[in-house]
């Protein structure tokens, strides 16, 4: 985003006024006394609307502001924040922020990011096509949503109902700073704009007791490359219609395709069990794991935060410290950890980047082939059970157990037999990872997380 004296598409502040207001809150730390402090300021504004039936149910207009002071006194550190972006309320912020920390204990981990980790001001500056606002009325919003959903009726006359479909389009931008007072550290500077737009439908098919609900959605930073909302629909119909007829199967132990968006799921525990946060206190399965294998030796895991529109695309982390790509599991060895700086510090380590969350994760086999479709892995499946969807949140990330409701379907030399619903699947986390057998190239991104189906050796599948 540029540093110019107005407004930027739709937003109220200037990158401009957003920059002199954390001025003033560092400026007023230093009056105070601060050892150090970083301040950041946010706004952000969209469009939310939801039909269900054909039917107009909602339309939100959010618009929201912040900003956050930390201050620290030493290795004391206290934080605050107001949505008021008047002087006074600054200041009396940074004063909140300033006494919370003279009564805060010290914290030999606290403080800024060190002085070689801070980004420079070039780098924080590139462009990564983050920012592409969505010009759409409410009206135009409502009709692409009855499109979506139109397609999902249209698709068969077993698509009874809908939950909706809704379109959303947001736009936000930020600019932080922080700075040593004693002029030990380099200064950080640095924000920029960003954008994330969504189509969503959600088709029930079936009456009575065997009704199915399923959904499907498509989300970029740019509107022109989500999903046409006719495609949308049908295939959550699809998905939907697929499920009719479900069954309970008895309790075996059997090998389990995870469906690509699912797949996802196992990789951001993957993510968390190597977080900072998670190993200085000691509460992940995957301790003291560096150097060590924990995929199998055909898997790794790429990080790269300069992706161009990528969702977990950054030119600098929370913190303003430098991120770069790397691998961070390669032939299934641990090379890196997700640590912020005060994670870094508990465990005696240096920082990677990871303040806030890591950024475009790809998982990948070196197995996998071109060819290696849903069709492809299902054959690699051959008998067992094709999960499509989990209940729960049945993760223990101290031992690794791990246990969620499932539905799905069950496989039989290579080819769906029929769906499967209201089974559990359970097995150890680490013996999950390592017993990943194949990766599918029908790779799907959630989020900032990039992987394909996820053929795994076996579960236990709780049943009838």
């Amino acid at each position: 985003m540029n540093s110019t004296t107005t407004p930027q598409s739709g937003f109220s502040y200037s990158r401009a006024t957003f920059e002199s207001l954390v001025d003033q809150a560092l400026a007023h730390a230093k009056k105070l006394g601060a050892s150090a402090a970083g301040a950041e300021v946010s706004e952000g504004c969209g469009l939310s609307v939801s039909v269900r039936q054909g039917e107009l149910e909602n339309v939100e207009r959010n618009r929201d502001k912040s900003l956050g002071v930390t201050v620290y006194l030493g290795q004391r550190r206290g934080n605050a924040s107001t949505s008021d972006f008047s002087l006074a309320a600054i200041e009396q912020t940074v004063q909140a922020a300033y006494d919370i920390a003279r009564f805060t204990a010290e914290d030999p981990a606290a403080g800024l990011p060190d002085g070689d980790d801070v980004v420079g001001l070039a780098e924080a500056g590139r462009d990564l096509d983050l920012f592409h606002p969505w010009a759409i009325t409410s009206e135009q919003a409502s009709d692409i949503a009855r499109a979506a959903e139109a397609a999902a009726f249209k698709t068969d006359k077993r698509i009874t109902n809908s939950e909706g479909a809704s379109v959303s389009a947001q736009q936000s931008h930020f600019f932080s700073a922080h700075r040593a007072m004693d002029g030990s550290a380099p200064d950080f500077r640095g924000g920029y704009a960003s954008s994330r737009h969504t189509v969503s439908v959600s088709p029930i098919a079936g009456r009575g007791d065997g009704m199915q609900r399923d959904y499907w959605y498509s989300s970029q930073r740019h509107p022109d490359e989500l999903a046409a909302p006719e495609a949308i629909g049908r295939y959550a119909a699809e998905r939907a219609l697929s499920r009719l007829k479900a069954r309970k199967i008895s309790t075996r132990e059997v090998p389990v395709l995870f469906e690509s968006p699912l797949a996802a799921g196992l990789l951001g525990a993957l993510v968390q069990a190597l977080s900072g946060g998670a190993l200085y206190r000691k509460s992940s399965f995957l301790l003291d794991s560096l150097g060590k294998q924990v995929l199998p030796a055909h898997i790794d895991l790429l990080e790269d935060p300069f992706v161009p529109r990528g969702k977990g695309s950054s030119p600098f982390d929370e913190e303003g410290v430098r991120v770069k790509a790397r691998k961070v599991i390669e032939a299934g060895r641990v090379h890196g950890y997700f640590l912020s700086s005060y994670s870094a510090r508990k465990l005696g380590m240096k920082t990677t980047g990871n303040a806030g969350g890591s950024h475009n994760l790809v998982l990948s086999s070196r197995l996998t082939q071109p060819g290696d479709d849903l069709d492809a892995m299902l054959r690699k499946l051959g008998t067992g059970l094709f999960v499509t969807e989990l209940m729960g949140q049945g993760v223990n990330y101290v031992t690794g157990d791990y246990s969620r409701g499932a539905s799905g379907y069950w496989v039989e030399n290579g080819r769906i037999v029929h769906p499967v619903e209201e089974i559990t699947i359970a097995g150890n986390m680490k013996d999950m990872l390592l017993g990943i057998e194949a990766l599918g190239a029908d790779t799907y991104n959630y989020g900032a997380k990039t992987v394909g189906s996820i053929l795994l050796n076996r579960l236990k599948v709780a049943g009838s």
